[in-house]
């Protein structure tokens, strides 16, 4: 098993047989790059996109 693959498996939930995404993703990058939750801001750390949260 290659390092990263058991991570990638904290991202996903599944529910009545389907997989649902526990987490935001990029969209500049697009499905399946995530982005990191932080506690004023979203952010990639993949392309540096970033989405503050509003209120």
């Amino acid at each position: 098993m290659a390092k990263g693959e058991q991570a990638k498996t904290k991202f996903y939930a599944a529910e009545g047989g389907k997989l649902k995404t526990l987490r935001r993703s990029c969209p500049r990058c697009g499905p399946g790059v995530f982005m990191a939750e932080h506690g004023d801001r979203w952010s990639c750390g993949r392309c540096g996109y970033t989405e503050f949260k509003k209120g």
